[in-house]
């Protein structure tokens, strides 16, 4: 296979310098680091924002599951700077009035909703990034013009930033409707129950089969659309966005119904994202759907029996 005029400019330069050109220009490298490095920002940001709440041992009060960090997370565990340093510094302050009057606390909230969509989306999203990848790796070394892996990812990651601008309206619209409490988590078991039925019953709809179906198989879709101009290949990252969004908004929505704070469910809804798009079949969301009508089912019964 020939070189490409790109690899016989690279011989010119020092060792180092050569190396680092190489690594630039393969896209797998670029892309599984520009999901690591997003990400883990993602999770890193949340971590951060649980903490004030866990330093006080109140992570209970964020939803179901949560109260596990109480336990390991003991006021008594920490000195007394390290729990100044905490409250200063992770302290989320989201009252009902804050939330709906000051800017300031909804930029907080937005930016809640952004490291959320980044930490549980972004890991879903790795089968079609990294597949894009390849595909312009085997281009790059045949010598053809690729566009970089970051600009696909740039057009998916756009596409929920605007979920995560909506989902801040909609996490103010129902705070002011007293459904979410100052902790951000559900104040009505009915409301959670609801939730949780609606996300099962999409689950078996024509638009989640059309759009888990995108979503499970990339190259196709690729091979259909395959461009070297980098607005062309933002484009597809939109499309694939939008085919994400379709697959997953109602599973993201279902954190109103356990907190929108809640981490333990944030890993379980993003583990199981991320299952589904690794199958080849609606199996597993139709189970999915059903694990979600039951579990909306749970919290009415127990709203029922609570009067």
């Amino acid at each position: 296979m020939s070189r490409s005029s790109d690899e016989h400019a690279l011989d010119g330069l020092p060792p180092a310098a050569a190396r680092l050109g190489h690594a630039l220009g393969r896209p797998v490298p670029i892309a599984i680091a520009c999901l690591v490095a997003l990400a883990g920002l993602g999770w890193i940001w949340l971590v951060v924002m649980v903490a004030g709440w866990a330093a006080r041992g109140d992570a209970g009060s964020l939803g179901p599951g949560m109260g596990l960090l109480d336990l390991l997370t003991r006021p008594d565990g920490l000195d007394r700077i390290g729990r100044a340093l905490v409250e200063v510094l992770c302290r989320p302050s989201f009252g009902a009035q804050e939330l709906s009057e000051t800017a300031g606390q909804g930029a907080l909230v937005l930016a809640m909703w952004i490291a959320m969509t980044l930490a549980m989306m972004l890991p879903t999203a790795a089968g079609m990034i990294v597949t894009y990848a390849q595909i312009a790796d085997t281009a790059a070394r045949k010598g053809e013009p690729v566009v970089s892996p970051l600009v696909l990812t740039a057009g998916y990651v756009g596409v929920w930033l605007g979920f995560a601008v909506a989902a801040t309206a909609l996490q103010a619209a129902l705070t002011r409707l007293a459904l979410l409490d100052s902790a951000m988590a559900s104040a009505s078991p009915l409301f959670s129950g609801a939730v949780f039925i609606g996300a099962g019953a999409y689950q078996f709809t024509a638009l989640k089969h059309a759009c888990v179906t995108r979503c499970q198989r990339p190259f196709p879709f690729f091979f259909a659309n395959w461009s070297s101009e980098p607005r062309g290949i933002f484009r597809l990252g939109l499309r694939q966005g939008l085919y994400c969004l379709g697959c997953c908004w109602a599973t993201m929505l279902a954190m109103f119904a356990v907190g929108t704070m809640n981490v333990v469910w944030m890993v379980a809804f993003a583990l199981v994202m991320t299952l589904e798009k690794m199958t080849v079949t609606t199996r597993f969301s139709h189970a999915v759907g059903v694990a979600f009508v039951a579990i909306g089912v749970a919290f009415i019964a127990v709203a029922v029996a609570a009067h």
